[in-house]
């Protein structure tokens, strides 16, 4: 049986490694985090943001409603408030479906 990696999931992730995961500053991520209440990231002694999966999950909740679907601040806070498990689920498939699609062009292209 072949030897194969399991992957590595962090339990805390830094700014830097969190803006490089959504391509965008620092100071984008810190305003989302005064806007919306969901996104309560940890602080160590030195005042560094520290981020947990849950953090970039609802990070990428509010990219998503922000970003693709065109929502306002206001519109997007008044949309997690009112369907926030309508929304964590469709986030959930929206990043299976994601994974499917990069697997299915990664096999396109071994072919």
């Amino acid at each position: 049986m072949p030897y194969k990696e399991r992957e590595i999931n962090k339990m805390y992730y830094t700014m830097g490694e969190v803006t490089e995961m959504f391509g965008v500053n620092a100071s984008q991520i810190r305003f989302y985090e005064k806007e919306f209440d969901v996104l309560q990231p940890k602080k160590n002694k030195k005042g560094n943001r520290l981020f947990t999966p849950e953090d970039i999950e609802n990070l990428k909740i509010i990219f998503h409603l922000v970003d693709d679907k065109g929502f306002t601040l206001k519109g997007a806070k008044d949309h997690l408030k009112n369907n926030s498990g309508d929304v964590k689920e469709n986030q959930k498939i929206i990043a299976s479906l994601e994974r499917l699609k990069d697997f299915l062009v990664k096999l396109n292209d071994e072919i």
